[in-house]
C-alpha cells in the first residue's frame, strides 16, 4: 500500500503538467480575441474619433504581440515537461489560424486599407484580396508543419529534409508580429496622414502583406530558435534576454519593429549568403580545375 502512494502521486502531478501548455494556448486564443474586438471597435470610432482609435489599434498590436509570447511559451513547455501530444499540435494551429492569420487581417484592414482607400476603388479590392492571401499562405503553413510534425521524413521527393533547428518557410507568428509592430509604432489609422499619404503608405502595406504570404509558402530557412538556452552558456543568454527585456519595455516601439523585421528578413539574407557561398566555391573548383 505505501509503494503505490507515490506512483498515485506521480501520476497525478503528470496529468497535471498536460494542463499547463493547454493554458498558455488558450492564452493565445484569448489574444487573438481581443485584438479582434480592438480592431472593431477602433474601426467603429475612426473617423469621429482617430486618436481613440490609434488608442485601440494599438490595443490590439500588443494583444497580437503577448499572443507570439504565449505561442511560444506553450511549445517550450511542453518540450519541458515532456508534455507535447497530438491534440496539442492541431489545438495550437487553429489558435494560431485565429491569432496570427485573423487577428492581424482585422487590425490591418481596419487601420490601414479600409482607411486610405475607398470601397470601389481598385487598391481597396486589391487589399482585400492580398489579405485573403495572406490568410490562405498562413493557413497552407500551418497544415505543411502540422504534415511534418506528425510525419518528420521527405515526403515527396525533392521536398527540402526537416530538421527541428530550422523552419521550412517563414512562421505564421512572426509574420504577423512584424504588422502588429508596424501598426504599435504608427497606431494612428492611415487616414489621419491625408490622402496621398494614406495611399502611399497603403499601397507599401500591401506590398508587404504579399511579401510575407510568399515567404510563408516558400522553402527558405528560418531559425526555430527551438537550442536556444539549451547549451552551457546560458549565463550570457540570461543577460541578453534581460537586456532586450529592458530595451523592450523602454523602447518597445523601435525594439519590437527592429527585431520583427530583423526575423523576417534573416531567412532572405541567409539564403542569399549560402546562394553567394556556393557560387563562389563553384568559381574555386572550376579555377582549380
Amino acid at each position: 500500500m505505501e509503494s503505490n502512494e507515490p506512483k498515485t502521486v506521480h501520476r497525478g502531478l503528470k496529468k497535471g503538467l498536460y494542463v499547463i501548455p493547454t493554458v498558455f494556448t488558450a492564452a493565445n486564443i484569448g489574444m487573438g480575441f481581443l485584438a479582434v474586438l480592438y480592431s472593431i471597435r477602433g474601426f467603429q470610432i475612426i473617423y469621429t474619433n482617430p486618436n481613440g482609435a490609434a488608442g485601440y489599434f494599438n490595443y490590439a498590436a500588443v494583444a497580437i504581440g503577448l499572443a507570439i509570447l504565449f505561442d511560444t511559451l506553450d511549445g517550450r513547455v511542453a518540450r519541458m515537461t515532456k508534455t507535447a501530444t497530438e491534440i496539442g499540435v492541431q489545438f495550437d494551429s487553429l489558435a494560431d489560424v485565429l491569432t496570427f492569420g485573423i487577428a492581424p487581417i482585422a487590425l490591418i484592414y481596419s487601420w490601414g486599407i479600409a482607411a486610405a482607400f475607398h470601397e470601389s476603388s481598385t487598391e481597396y479590392g486589391l487589399g482585400v484580396f492580398l489579405l485573403f492571401m495572406y490568410l490562405m499562405c498562413g493557413a497552407f503553413r500551418l497544415a505543411r508543419f502540422n504534415l511534418q510534425a506528425t510525419r518528420p521524413r521527405v515526403l515527396l521527393e525533392g521536398t527540402p529534409k526537416i530538421d527541428k533547428k530550422n523552419f521550412v518557410g517563414l512562421p505564421i507568428p512572426p509574420a504577423a508580429g512584424l504588422m502588429a509592430a508596424i501598426v504599435h509604432y504608427s497606431p494612428a489609422p492611415l487616414s489621419s496622414y491625408g490622402a496621398g499619404y494614406a495611399r502611399f503608405y497603403g499601397l507599401l502595406m500591401m506590398i508587404l502583406i504579399a511579401v510575407l504570404g510568399v515567404l510563408m509558402v516558400s522553402t527558405l530557412r528560418y531559425s526555430s530558435m527551438k537550442t536556444v538556452g539549451t547549451g552551457r552558456r546560458n549565463l550570457y543568454l540570461v543577460l541578453v534576454i534581460a537586456a532586450i527585456g529592458m530595451l523592450m519595455w523602454l523602447y518597445s516601439q523601435y525594439m519590437l519593429l527592429i527585431l520583427s523585421v530583423a526575423y523576417v528578413s534573416h531567412g532572405v539574407v541567409w539564403y542569399l549568403f549560402s546562394l553567394f557561398r556556393t557560387s563562389a566555391k563553384t568559381q574555386v573548383e572550376h579555377s582549380g580545375v
